[in-house]
C-alpha cells in the first residue's frame, strides 16, 4: 500500500517550528509545478484532437492515460519512498516529469499519436511520485483540527499554477496554431496540422527546463527536518486494524475518485464546449480565457473555503459547496448560449474545495492506518480516467449531456459531506519507530 507520513511525534516541532515552515513553502512550489502541468492538458487536448483528428471519446482517452498513471504508480512510488527517502523521492519524481516532458517535444517532432500518449503517461507517474506523500503529509503536520483548512490553503497554490496554465497553453499552443484561431469544426489540411503539432515543442522546451531546475533545487536544499516527521509507523501498531472499519475513508475513496472526474470532465471538454456555435461560438484560443474564470474559481474557492474552514465545520462548507457545482452543472445541460458556457465556470468554484475536504475528512480517525489509508486516497485520483466515457456521452449525444457526469459527481459529493464522512471506529495515534 503507498506510503504516507504518520502522525508526528508528541513534542516535535511540526506546527510552529521554521523548518516545518520552510518544507512547506517547498512543498507548496511542487503543488504549483504539479498543477501548472497537469492542467496544460485543457488546452493541449483541444490541439491534439485537431491534429490526429480525434473523436470525444478517443480525446478523453488521452486524459484516461494520464490518471491511470496515478493507479500504476502510487504502489512503486510508495516502495521508493521508503527505500531512499522523501526528498530524493522528490528529486526522481521532477525529473521522470522532466523526462515526460522532453518525449513530448519528440512526439511534436514525429506527430506521433503513441508517444504523446506515452510521454503524458510518463509525466502523471512522475506526479503520483509527488503526490503520495505530499498531501498527507500536508494533512498530519499539524494539529488534526486544521488540517482540512491546512491541505485546501496549500491546495490553493495548486489551483494558482491551474490558472498560469491555462494562459501558457493559450498563447504558446492554441494562439500558434490554425486550429486554435480558426471556428469551430475548421477542417485543416495536412500541411496545416503538421505545424500545428510542431506548436507544442517551445512549451514543452520551457517546462522541461523548469522541471529540471526545480528538481535541482530540491535535491540541494537542506530539509532535515521531513525525514524523522515522516516516518513509518510500526507494523505492530497497526496488527489487528482493518480500513474497511472505517467508513469515512471508504466513502471518502469514492468521494475523491468523482470529484477529480468532475475537475477533469469540465477542464478537458470546456474549450470545444464553449466553441460550439449553440454555445459561445468562440475560437479555441478565445475559450481558453474563459477556461482559465473556471480555474480562477478553483482558486478563489480554496482561498476562502480555506478562510470559512477556521469558523464553520468543513463538512458544512463543503456541502454548501456541492449545492453551487450542482447548480453550475445543471445550468450547463439544460441552458443555451453563453449561459451554459457560464455555468461551467461556476462549477469550478463549487468544485474548488471538494478534493482536499474530502481527503482530510476522509483520514480522520485512522490513527496508526493514516499510511494506508492516504494511498488509498491517492490512488482513487484515477478516477480521472472516467473523463473518457464522458466523451463518449458527449460523442453520442451532445456535449452537453455529459456534464450530467458532473451533477452525478457533485451529488454523491453531496452526501459525503452530509453523512458519509462521519467517523466511524476511530482508532487512537501509535507513536513513530
Amino acid at each position: 500500500m503507498p506510503a504516507a507520513p504518520a502522525q508526528p511525534q508528541a513534542g516535535a516541532p511540526s506546527v510552529a517550528g521554521v523548518p516545518y515552515r520552510a518544507a512547506l513553502s517547498m512543498l507548496a512550489t511542487l503543488f504549483f509545478m504539479w498543477g501548472f502541468i497537469s492542467v496544460i492538458n485543457g488546452t493541449l487536448l483541444p490541439h491534439l484532437r485537431s491534429v490526429f483528428e480525434l473523436s470525444y471519446f478517443e480525446t478523453g482517452l488521452i486524459e484516461s492515460v494520464w490518471f491511470i498513471g496515478y493507479l500504476l504508480a502510487s504502489i512503486p512510488a510508495a516502495k521508493l519512498i521508503e527505500r531512499i527517502g522523501y526528498q530524493r523521492a522528490l528529486t526522481v519524481g521532477l525529473s521522470v516529469m522532466t523526462l515526460g516532458s522532453l518525449g513530448m517535444i519528440l512526439a511534436a517532432y514525429l506527430i506521433s499519436y503513441f508517444v504523446t500518449v506515452a510521454s503524458l503517461f510518463v509525466v502523471s507517474c512522475g506526479i503520483a511520485l509527488l503526490q503520495v506523500a505530499a498531501n498527507p503529509y500536508v494533512a498530519v503536520i499539524g494539529p488534526p483540527e486544521s488540517a482540512e483548512r491546512r491541505l485546501t490553503l496549500v491546495q490553493a497554490f495548486n489551483t494558482t499554477g491551474d490558472v498560469l496554465a491555462i494562459l501558457f497553453g493559450k498563447y504558446l499552443i492554441l494562439a500558434r496554431t490554425t486550429a486554435g484561431t480558426t471556428a469551430h469544426g475548421t477542417q485543416l489540411t495536412a500541411e496545416q496540422r503538421l505545424a500545428d503539432a510542431q506548436a507544442t515543442q517551445l512549451p514543452y522546451l520551457i517546462v522541461a527546463i523548469v522541471l529540471a531546475a526545480l528538481a535541482v533545487m530540491i535535491a540541494r536544499a537542506k530539509l532535515p527536518a521531513l525525514g524523522s516527521a515522516t516516518s513509518r509507523v510500526s507494523s505492530e501498531a497497526r496488527r489487528g486494524l482493518s480500513l474497511f472499519n472505517h467508513r469515512n475513508l471508504i466513502l471518502g475513496c469514492v468521494g475523491i475518485a468523482l470529484c477529480v472526474l468532475a475537475e477533469i470532465g469540465v477542464g478537458s471538454y470546456f474549450i470545444n464546449f464553449a466553441a460550439q456555435p449553440d454555445v459561445a461560438n468562440l475560437t479555441q484560443e478565445n475559450a481558453a480565457t474563459y477556461l482559465t474564470l473556471f480555474w480562477g474559481g478553483m482558486m478563489v474557492g480554496r482561498f476562502a473555503g480555506a478562510a470559512l474552514m477556521q469558523r464553520i465545520a468543513p463538512e458544512r462548507v463543503l456541502a454548501v459547496f456541492a449545492l453551487i457545482a450542482i447548480a453550475g452543472s445543471l445550468v450547463a445541460v439544460f441552458a443555451t448560449g453563453p449561459a451554459a458556457m457560464y455555468g461551467l465556470i461556476v462549477v469550478g468554484l463549487g468544485l474548488s474545495i471538494m478534493f482536499p475536504a474530502i481527503f482530510a475528512l476522509a483520514i480522520r480517525g485512522l490513527g496508526p492506518l493514516t499510511e494506508e489509508g492516504s494511498g488509498l486516497l491517492i490512488m482513487s485520483i484515477a478516477g480521472g480516467a472516467l473523463a473518457a466515457f464522458q466523451g463518449k456521452i458527449g460523442d453520442a449525444y451532445g456535449l452537453h449531456w455529459g456534464f450530467l457526469v458532473t451533477t452525478a459527481c457533485a451529488l454523491y459529493v453531496l452526501f459525503y459531506a452530509l453523512w458519509g464522512c462521519k467517523v466511524t471506529n476511530p482508532v487512537a495515534d501509535a507513536p513513530a519507530n
